[in-house]
């Protein structure tokens, strides 16, 4: 098995960009809108002077809780608009929102995932199913299916569901699979089915409460291994999968939960970046990548 580090960094992003960081916060432009929100590993001094951030934002995310908070908006702006991103193929549109959790409904850095994603698609023989695990407003599932494969696309809220069928009809796609359930009970059922998939994608939180009448606790550390070793049951002999952590699991615990449970030829650790304009690195949490041809 080879092993490889590397800095996971997307690029061909029109739509977005991270202006500056600094001082607890990041400066970024979703389309033609440019907000500021809070970021604490953004530990170092900006770069830009404040009336710079303050002559640029359209609004900033003021927190009023522990994982929750308001928008403060310096001027009328929309309550939804779009961004685009290029793939080869077409374009993958994203309808953003202001929420109350300061996201707006696209993690830019996964940008770096997307090609990866539709090249190993392309690289298959036949229908390709792949499946995407807490997939939030579906910017993998988007890339997967716009490079043809059959998506199966999983999340627990129904409302962010809802929001990814939006960003699938504005893309003009169509086909994905709708499934509102918890991520691990769903890979349980799949996995008695014996359904397999040649590519699984999973974007697991640190935590979290799954909806429902029994409100199951989710904790990263507790349930990474179990939700993995289940999930290997799920895959074809060739297969691809991308997982993302934002927990502080260090890059050699993933790579080490990988290699227990799945036998790829290739896995690839590293930090998922975003760099400013003002050239600064800006780590957002951990990838792995695995795959066997």
């Amino acid at each position: 098995m080879e092993s490889l580090w590397q800095r996971f960094e997307p690029s061909g992003w029109e739509d977005y960009e991270l202006i500056d960081s600094g001082d607890g916060e990041k400066l970024e432009r979703f389309g033609e809108v440019t907000v500021i929100r809070p970021e604490v590993t953004a530990i170092w001094p900006k770069r830009l002077l404040s009336r710079d951030w303050k002559k640029l934002a359209d609004a900033r995310f003021v927190q009023d809780g522990p994982r929750s908070g308001r928008w403060e908006k310096f001027k009328p702006l929309p309550s939804a608009w779009k961004v685009q991103y290029p793939m080869p193929g077409g374009k993958i549109t994203f309808n953003l929102k202001f929420t109350r959790f300061k996201h707006l409904g696209v993690f830019p850095e996964q940008a770096a995932n997307w090609t990866f994603i539709q090249d190993q698609i392309r690289q298959q023989q036949g229908p390709v199913k792949v499946l995407n695990l807490f997939a939030y407003t579906g910017g993998a599932s988007l890339a997967a299916r716009a490079a043809g494969a059959e998506v199966t696309h999983v999340d627990s809220i129904r409302q962010v569901v809802d929001w990814t069928r939006e960003n699938m009809e504005s893309s003009g796609l169509d086909g994905i699979r709708w499934v509102v359930e918890d991520a691990l009970r769903f890979v349980e059922r799949e996995a008695k089915r014996g359904n397999k998939y040649h590519g699984v994608i999973m974007d697991p939180p640190s935590w979290g409460i799954a909806p429902g009448k029994k409100q199951k606790k989710w904790k990263l550390e507790d349930q990474l291994c179990d939700l993995l070793q289940k999930t290997s049951l799920l895959l074809e002999d060739s297969f691809f999968l991308v997982l993302n952590t934002y927990s502080g699991l260090p890059n050699s615990t993933l790579e080490t939960l990988i290699t227990t449970w799945f036998r790829p030829e290739i896995i690839a650790t590293g930090d998922l970046i975003l760099r400013s304009e003002q050239d600064q690195l800006f780590t957002t949490g951990s990838c792995l990548r695995c795959w066997k041809n």
